[in-house]
C-alpha cells in the first residue's frame, strides 16, 4: 500500500494492451500516429492550437519557461512551486532567468501578489516576463485555484504584457474537484503542461499546449534538451487510454483521501492538516510522534507514506490504492495511540 506519491502507479492490464496495439512511427519526424493522436486530442480538449508530447512534466515546464523568457528575465511563481523547488534549478540552468518567489497561500498566489511583484521598466531591474501557476498545488496539499482568481491574474498579465504558464501536474484532479473545464484553461493560459503519470496512471509523459508558433519553438527546445523521441507511440497510447478511462475515476481518489483524513483527525497525535480538496493529505504529527517515527510504524504494517518535513507527513491517493487498502489503512490509524 504505497501512499508516497501518485507517481508510483503501474499500468493497468488494459493500458498495457493499448501499448501493445499502438501504431508507431518516428516522432522526431512527426510520423508517430499515436503521438500525433494524443497531441491532437489534448489540443482539441483544451481548445489550444497545438501540443507537444514530452517525456516528463519537468521537461514540459522547462521548455515553456525557456520559450517564454530571455536570459536575465524574471519569472514570478509561488515559493512552493514545483518549477522553483523541485526542478533542479532548471529555470536558471535552462532559461538563464531568475525567480521572484512569492509567499502566497498553500502554493497559490493572487493577482494582487503578482502585480506587486512586477518589476518597473528600469535597467537596474530584471525584466518580468512570465507568471507560473501550479494546479493542483503539490506542497499546498492538492489545493485548487479559484477560477475567478486565475482570471484576475490573467488580467494583470495582459495589462503588463506578461505570459502566463500553468504547471498542470494534477490538472484533471483540479478540474474534477472544482467543476471547471479544460476549455476554460485553454482560453486563459498562454501555455499549459499536463502531466500524465500521476493521477492518470501513465508510466511517463506530459503534454505541453500552446499556440502553433509557441509549440514550433517548443519542439526545437525539446530537441536541444534531448527530449526528441522515436517510437514514442507506445507510451503516448497510455495517455490516450488514460483520457478515455482514468479521468472520472479521480473522484474515487478524492473520496478515499477524505476517508483517511477523517480517521487521522480523530487521533490526538494529528496536528494541523491542510484542507483536503483532492488526492493529497499533508498533516502535522506530534504527541510523541515524529514524521519519521510515524512513517516507520506504518511501514511495518505494509503502508508506505512520506515524511516531507520535520513536522509533516504526506499521503497521496491514486488508482493503485483500492477501497480495501483504504479500509485497512483507516483500521491501522485507529489503533495508533
Amino acid at each position: 500500500m504505497d501512499f508516497r506519491s501518485d507517481t508510483f502507479t503501474k499500468p493497468t492490464p488494459a493500458m498495457l494492451e493499448a501499448m501493445l496495439k499502438a501504431p508507431v512511427g518516428d516522432d522526431v519526424f512527426c510520423e508517430d500516429p499515436s503521438v500525433n493522436e494524443l497531441e491532437a486530442r489534448m489540443s482539441a480538449l483544451f481548445g489550444m492550437e497545438a501540443a507537444l508530447y514530452c517525456p516528463s512534466g519537468t521537461m514540459s515546464n522547462q521548455i515553456a519557461i525557456k520559450v517564454h523568457t530571455r536570459p536575465g528575465d524574471e519569472v514570478i511563481c509561488s515559493q512552493l512551486a514545483h518549477v522553483y523547488i523541485y526542478e533542479g534549478g532548471g529555470i536558471a540552468f535552462n532559461a538563464g532567468a531568475q525567480v521572484r518567489a512569492l509567499e502566497g497561500d498553500r502554493g497559490m498566489i493572487t493577482a494582487a501578489d503578482v502585480e506587486a511583484a512586477i518589476n518597473p521598466d528600469d535597467v537596474h531591474k530584471a525584466r518580468t516576463s512570465l507568471v507560473c501557476l501550479e494546479n493542483t498545488s503539490n506542497r499546498g496539499g492538492g489545493c485548487c485555484y479559484d477560477w475567478e482568481e486565475i482570471e484576475k491574474i490573467k488580467a494583470v498579465c495582459t495589462a503588463y504584457g506578461l505570459q502566463l504558464h500553468l504547471d498542470g501536474a494534477r490538472l484533471f484532479n483540479a478540474l474534477l474537484s472544482a467543476g471547471q473545464t479544460p476549455a476554460q484553461y485553454g482560453q486563459v493560459f498562454d501555455s499549459i503542461s499536463v502531466c500524465l503519470n500521476k493521477g492518470l496512471g501513465c508510466p511517463m509523459g506530459s503534454v505541453l499546449l500552446g499556440s502553433a508558433a509557441f509549440i514550433k519553438e517548443a519542439r526545437r527546445i525539446r530537441k536541444k534538451l534531448g527530449g526528441g523521441m522515436r517510437q514514442a507511440g507506445y507510451m503516448a497510447a497510455t495517455g490516450i487510454y488514460a483520457l478515455e478511462h482514468h479521468v472520472n475515476r479521480l473522484a474515487d481518489d478524492h473520496a478515499h483521501a477524505k476517508m483517511i483524513a477523517a480517521a487521522l483527525l480523530e487521533q490526538a497525535f494529528t496536528g494541523h492538516m491542510l484542507p483536503v480538496e483532492t488526492n493529497i493529505l499533508i498533516f502535522d504529527v506530534h504527541g510523541g510522534w515524529t514524521p519519521v517515527k510515524f512513517r516507520d510504524y506504518l511501514e511495518r504494517e505494509g503502508i508506505r507514506v512520506m515524511a516531507i518535513s520535520p513536522t509533516q507527513v504526506r499521503m497521496v491517493l491514486h488508482l493503485d490504492i483500492t477501497p480495501q487498502m483504504v479500509e485497512r489503512t483507516v483500521e491501522v490509524i485507529r489503533t495508533m495511540a
